[in-house]
């Protein structure tokens, strides 16, 4: 370790390129060794003595030295030197760089500076260096940056800028990279910044070289006879150039902006065709395809696509470079290329899904319409296999076909099969074969057409009709059991007169009127199904009425099952029949229960649905409007999917034998559909079912009608129906006075109907069809009071008969009686005519009401 006297830095900087001398030398520490120890050795000569002495001088004199260097030390005269910092390596770095260095103290004094700073900011030797500041000074073009780069040198921060100095007498102007850091970390060293500059101009030069060189190539692309773009993964247009831009007639900077995607410059198809490349990891792929691109103003021009795609070392594709030459101008100067171009055309924009396969089903070439139903279904990028597309449950069957063709085999019958996919599609497959002398490479032309959407629509018609004509037949049914059941309640009322109740056959001839009732009303679910029963439809609000049917509902279901309902706000009305529609919701409610023998859940969930919300749901056949849904849900067992289509049939029942009718789900779908509503069951094994019923909102009408009378109609519009008010309020005197004419072709029924209303006081003419009818009539000298007719005769029906009357008597009563509903002959009926309706089965106090109440109106 050596001492050196301290400079003051601040006062007189040292240059670099002038090293300071050595200060320490080994030499002069061993002469110095070497002297003391012959001095010691000389002592030693002497006596002891005479030694001492000496030897107290000696040491005085070295105690003196050590005291000064001591004291000097503290004063800072002298100091320790590392010897590191003589180290000619670390200094020569720092002295030859090629960046100008310089130190400059906290008063901005530089205090060290290397040759090529002197070099670059002009100074002539060390004692004319200058800090930046002081060189740039009065120069607009740097000024700014040197403000910011002194401020981050009082901050002790990092800063870099670049700026260029204009030349002199014309000449180029350079460019510097001026830095500014702090010297070091410590707080003393923290004051010092360390400037460096260098010259770049160079290195400038060359990048505006290479930009130029790339706003060349741009613009040579740009200007190219043909177009060129290119896609990322994303399917986005990353890059288009201005020929491509200007023949689809768009903006390049709305394409630049991210705002167009490959879909929207493509017609049809086409994309597909692109994204269908079979990836291979770490491949480069180029594809030649022939389609139409599509214009902002929709036109099309056909186009050549030479589409280069390069795939990752995982398969996942990179972007696409593509160019794309126009053949629009072939269509007017080729003949043979426009007609290439139209089959072009014609191959990618057919419905259909073309394909060339080989014997073993692998796709050869495809159009536009396969690529997109391979993505329809989910099949990845390398199935190259056309049996990928077709359910391994009919794959083969398509095999087969395929095989037949590459036996050179003609007449080949279409294959129908289900599509792969977890959708249930279907698709019909036309199978063609190639002449094996023209091309080895394929056997067979595949036409695939999707039938999807077909298929379904003939599963509806089938169910509908199917429908229709049950419900055809459960009406003819229902209508002759009226008839019978008419016969056997009206007997059974004469017996009920005839017999007291203390009699011993009174108790039989009322078990018969019960089972006959019992009767009348699996009919009326028989009418409720074929949608002919007659209904009283009233505005209604659903929240109020499920609310009235909660302790019913809640003793049938039992204690197991917890009852939970969840109302709407704010639900829309509607019109419905209340009876019928209380109906529907404990049959459900039944069903419910039956479902979870051990308890569970039944949730009742009303709500309203808008015309956009009943838009986007996926329930086939209904039409988008409001509505208001019903949801009856359980926890129970579910319903299997092989029944799931026939719930809704009469007669058709899981129960066992004596449990069930099979009616009540189809009572339920009848009344639903009459009201104008739609019903959905959605239901899984194990999973409970849940009912959604959507009937249609209520619109009140602008103008108040005024109703009818309860036993009254016009034009065969529904009314109450009479035996509902006659039981609801019975008469006490049911007998009167007048003539009646009673027109029923079933023989039997027209008698015991005839006999009582001769027991209360009426005079009754008998006639077994309408021209019966007539001629009674013209001979009935006292007149007629009432016409009570059936709808349904030979040779002239009730509809008819009336028109007729009413030519002759306008004032005619009349009462209709069918086992049909009143809807189901409304439209036969003349327009402006007024009659009262009473449907079968009847009792015979039922009818003598209903013959009272018409008697007695105003005419």
């Amino acid at each position: 370790m050596t001492a050196e006297t301290d400079h003051d830095l601040s006062r007189e900087p040292v240059a670099a390129h002038e090293p300071s001398p050595r200060s320490g030398s080994i030499a002069l520490v061993l002469l110095v060794a070497t002297g003391l120890v012959a001095v010691a050795i000389g002592l030693m000569t002497l006596g002891r003595a005479q030694a001492q002495p000496y030897i107290l001088g000696i040491l005085a004199v070295l105690a003196m030295i050590g005291l000064f260097n001591l004291f000097a030390f503290a004063a800072g005269i002298i100091r320790f030197v590392d010897r590191n910092l003589d180290d000619p390596v670390m200094g020569r770095i720092a002295d030859h760089a090629f960046d100008g260095l310089a130190v400059t103290d906290p008063r901005g004094h530089v205090v060290y500076s290397n040759a090529a700073y002197l070099t670059l900011t002009g100074a002539s030797g060390p004692q004319d260096v200058r800090p930046v500041e002081r060189v740039f000074i009065g120069n607009p073009d740097v000024s700014e940056a040197v403000f910011r780069l002194l401020k981050a040198a009082r901050e002790g921060k990092r800063q870099q800028e670049e700026v260029r100095i204009s030349g002199q007498d014309g000449s180029h102007g350079r460019w510097l990279r001026m830095r500014v850091r702090p010297l070091g970390t410590g707080k003393r060293e923290a004051k010092y910044a360390v400037w460096s500059i260098a010259d770049i101009t160079r290195d400038r030069e060359r990048q505006e070289d290479v930009f130029q060189e790339l706003q060349h190539a741009i613009e040579y692309l740009d200007h190219a006879p043909c177009g060129f773009f290119s896609v990322n993964p994303a399917g986005e247009l990353a890059y288009v150039n201005a020929t491509l831009a200007n023949w689809l007639d768009y903006d390049l900077a709305e394409i630049g902006s991210g705002g167009l995607k490959l879909a929207d410059i493509v017609s049809g198809d086409g994309a597909s065709l692109l994204s269908s490349i079979v990836a291979v990891p770490g491949e480069v792929k180029t594809e030649v395809f022939d389609i139409d691109l599509r214009m902002r103003t929709g036109k099309t021009m056909p186009v050549r696509l030479y589409h280069k795609l390069a795939f990752g070392a995982d398969g996942a594709p990179g972007p696409s470079r593509t160019l794309v030459i126009s053949r629009a101008r072939d269509e007017r100067s080729d003949p043979d290329r426009a007609a290439e171009v139209r089959f072009m055309r014609f191959f990618d924009h057919t419905p259909m899904a073309i394909a060339t396969v080989d014997r073993g089903g692998n796709v050869v070439r495809a159009n536009a319409r396969y690529a997109k139903l391979g993505q329809g279904l989910g099949l990845d990028s390398a199935s190259k296999s056309i049996f990928r597309a077709v359910n391994a449950r009919d794959r083969h069957l398509l095999i087969a076909a395929i095989n037949q063709a590459a036996e050179n085999q003609a007449d080949i019958a279409p294959v129908e099969v289900a599509l792969e996919g977890a959708k249930d599609r279907w698709g019909q497959f036309f199978v063609t074969p190639v002449d094996a002398a023209e091309n080895d490479a394929e056997a067979a032309i595949v036409h695939m057409l999707e039938t999807t959407e077909r298929r379904a629509l003939e599963n509806q018609i089938n169910q509908s009709q199917k429908m229709e004509t049950v419900g055809q037949l459960a009406g003819g049914i229902a209508h002759d059991f009226n008839n019978v059941l008419s016969a056997i309640m009206m007997a059974n009322d004469f017996l009920l007169n005839a017999h007291k109740p203390t009699d011993p056959s009174f108790q039989d001839i009322m078990q018969i009127k019960q089972n006959a009732t019992r009767a009348a009303t699996l009919v009326r679910q028989l009418l409720a199904f074929s949608r002919r029963q007659t209904l009283r439809p009233q505005v209604l609000d659903l929240g109020d009425a499920l609310s009235d049917l909660t302790m019913l509902l809640r003793r049938l279901i039992g204690e197991k099952v917890k009852l939970d309902l969840i109302h709407g706000r704010d639900l829309w009305p509607v019109k419905v029949d209340v009876s019928q529609f209380e109906q529907v919701i404990v049959n459900l409610a039944v069903n419910a229960r039956d479902a979870m023998p051990d308890g569970g859940k039944l949730i009742i969930r009303t709500a309203n649905v808008a015309t956009d919300e009943a838009g986007k749901l996926a329930y086939k056949g209904m039409p988008a409007a409001d509505y208001v849904r019903i949801e009856v849900a359980d926890t129970g067992t579910g319903i299997p999917a092989d029944i799931r289509d026939k719930i809704f049939e009469p007669f058709f029942s899981t129960k066992e034998v004596g449990k069930g009718t099979g009616l009540g789900l189809s009572t339920v779908y009848g009344i639903v559909k009459q009201t104008g509503g739609f019903i959905y069951v959605d239901s899984e094994p194990g999973q409970g079912t849940s009912f959604h019923i959507f009937l249609p909102r209520h619109h009140a009408e602008p103008d108040v009608q005024v109703e009818q009378p309860a036993a009254s109609t016009t034009n065969g519009a529904a009314k109450d129906a009479a035996p509902a008010a006659v039981e609801a309020k019975p008469r006490t005197d049911l007998t009167g006075q007048g003539t009646i004419l009673l027109v029923e072709d079933e023989e039997g029924l027209r008698a015991l109907n005839a006999r009582g209303l001769r027991s209360r006081g009426y005079t009754v003419v008998e006639a077994e069809n309408g021209v019966e009818a007539m001629e009674v009539l013209e001979e009935q000298s006292g007149g007629i009071d009432l016409v009570v007719s059936d709808v349904v005769m030979p040779e002239m029906d009730g509809p008819t008969l009336l028109k007729a009357m009413r030519e002759k008597n306008p004032d005619i009563r009349f009462i209709f009686v069918s086992g049909y509903a009143e809807d189901a002959f409304e439209k036969s009926l003349p327009e402006g005519q007024q009659f009262d309706f009473l449907p079968k089965p009847f009792t015979l106090s039922q009818l003598v009401a209903a013959v009272k109440e018409t008697m007695t109106k105003q005419g």
